[in-house]
């Protein structure tokens, strides 16, 4: 449970509770050591009338400034405030980096439609070799076979010399024809058989060739793809932790406004007890700019609020508004910073109450006589 929600559900009964709780004396326990407390410190105890605005607007700005352990509103108020300065940092940042993420995607998308093209355009040649392959071989089978048909055709008819076709022809001209027409079927079976072999072998070269650009192209296209998918992924990542920071900046405002109420409830709740201490010390209130005290300080554990509201913690102290305004930041040896937060019967005069987390450490303190000083 956060310490605003104990804060909402506990501040109505804050003053009533603060009578029925005691704190730990060694002698009540039986023990001997050093005094950590007497009787209650929270409950209400009779103080001469404070100017209650005064003291709880000190609360305030008390609590807002850094030093003090307690876990108060405004302390983590202005925590989550740091926090989203931060975050909006990181934020900024992230944003950057998904920028030029998309601009290495969309070059790296391009790139591989590229080399799928290429790939698509190289495996269309390797096609058509293979087809022209299939029609030179068709060719080179057709010539080879008209070739041979000639020869049977001149080894069954004999072969004929030119003066038979001299003798054999109407005219001069048709015996011409004869003869060139003889010539040229065989010459033309030759050539034929030849180039068709030319292509053949063009063809077989091109075909390696394209091979090997097929294969480099789809290693390119391979690390194409694994760098896109990285980048892809990448992206996803940055995009969901923007969102997460989103989160986080949405949940830390909600927080903020929440604590916002709470440090109000506490300033209001001091203000009240200010109001209602009845004194019977005639000490007046010490000055608080820079000023040193000596008092008598001893030591406490126990969980929930002070009187005032604020969540316990180190750094809270309690004292005597007679003497030490309610808000008062002091520093104090051995122990540190602290604030001015809670009250009690058994706090009177030039005496003071410091909050540790556990017993031990409260027993351990006991009670001791120190100088400290006011701001």
């Amino acid at each position: 449970m956060t310490a605003t929600t104990l804060l909402r559900r506990n501040l109505p009964k804050m003053c009533s509770n603060r009578t029925a709780q005691s704190r730990v004396r060694p002698q009540d326990s039986g023990e001997s050591g050093p005094v950590l407390a007497s009787a209650t410190v929270r409950g209400r105890r009779e103080t001469r009338r404070a100017p209650a605005l005064f003291v709880a607007t000190g609360l305030v700005l008390a609590l807002a400034l850094p030093g003090a352990g307690g876990a108060n509103p405004t302390q983590q108020a202005d925590a989550l405030r740091s926090q989203q300065t931060a975050l909006g940092s990181r934020s900024h940042a992230a944003l950057m980096n998904l920028y030029s993420l998309d601009s290495r995607l969309t070059q790296a998308r391009a790139q591989l439609a590229s080399l799928r093209q290429r790939v698509f355009d190289v495996r269309a040649q390797q096609a058509r070799v293979v087809q022209e392959q299939a029609i030179a071989r068709h060719a080179w089978r057709e010539s080879v076979d008209a070739l041979g048909a000639h020869l049977r055709t001149l080894y069954e008819q004999a072969e004929p010399d030119a003066i038979a076709i001299l003798v054999g022809a109407s005219s001069i001209d048709d015996a011409v024809t004869r003869l060139d027409q003889l010539q040229f079927s065989a010459r033309l079976s030759r050539q034929t058989i030849a180039q068709t072999r030319t292509a053949q072998r063009s063809l077989a070269r091109l075909r390696i060739t394209l091979a090997a650009r097929a294969a480099e192209l789809q290693h390119l296209l391979a690390q194409a793809e694994e760098t896109t998918a990285a980048l892809e992924q990448a992206r996803t990542q940055r995009v969901a932790y923007l969102a997460s920071l989103a989160r986080q900046r949405s949940l830390n405002a909600k927080q903020i406004d929440r604590l916002q109420v709470a440090s109000a409830q506490i300033a209001a709740r001091s203000q009240t007890i200010t109001a209602e201490q009845e004194t019977v010390s005639v000490a007046a209130p010490v000055s608080t700019d820079g000023n040193t005290l000596t008092v008598s300080a001893t030591g406490y554990s126990l969980p929930g609020h002070t009187a005032t509201g604020m969540p316990v913690g180190w750094g809270v102290v309690a004292v005597d508004p007679a003497v030490i305004p309610l808000g008062t930041r002091m520093t104090i040896p051995g122990y540190g910073e602290g604030i001015a937060a809670d009250v009690g019967s058994a706090v009177r005069g030039e005496t003071i109450d410091l909050w540790f987390p556990t017993l031990a450490q409260a027993r351990a303190w006991g009670r001791r006589t120190v100088t400290i000083t006011l701001h």
